[in-house]
């Protein structure tokens, strides 16, 4: 018998649990594999060899990818497929997991994913405008008067 691909398992994983959008799954597993891409690059001694993935590496490659992806959009992408906080992300690779799609160490535990970032740090406040010091005009910070 043939073994369901990423896309039945993730359907069968939503009608189980149905916190999270199908897509928050496939943004999980695209951002792992470019989170292993990234972490190759630098340390290339160990390339070719298969590399676990911690919870907090994980957590700040999907930071990456996200933004990188959805830019000032991403929170309400991730916010809109049921993701709102680092914990969420854990939760999907435990589901993951559960159906044998990831793979975890004894270590690895869902508390890795717990609040490693703040979503509106992460995601809302690197697109906000620099605040300027009180009393400063928006002509005096241009350099013009």
């Amino acid at each position: 018998m043939q073994q369901p691909d990423f896309t039945e398992i993730v359907a069968l994983i939503c009608k189980e649990d149905g916190r999270f959008d199908r897509r928050a799954y496939d943004f999980v597993r695209l951002g792992l594999d470019q989170t292993v891409k990234e972490l190759r690059k630098k340390e290339s001694a160990r390339a070719d060899r298969s590399r676990h993935v911690s919870g907090a590496e994980l957590l700040e490659g999907l930071k990456t990818y996200a933004l990188d992806q959805f830019g000032p959009l991403t929170k309400t992408v991730l916010n809109a497929w049921g993701v709102r906080r680092c914990r969420d992300f854990g939760e999907i690779v435990f589901n993951l997991i559960e159906y044998k799609v990831f793979s975890k160490t004894e270590n690895d535990r869902k508390e890795d994913f717990a609040d490693i970032y703040d979503f509106e740090e992460a995601f809302v406040k690197p697109f906000q405008p620099a605040r300027r010091p009180r009393g400063q005009s928006a002509a005096g910070a241009l350099g013009t008067a």
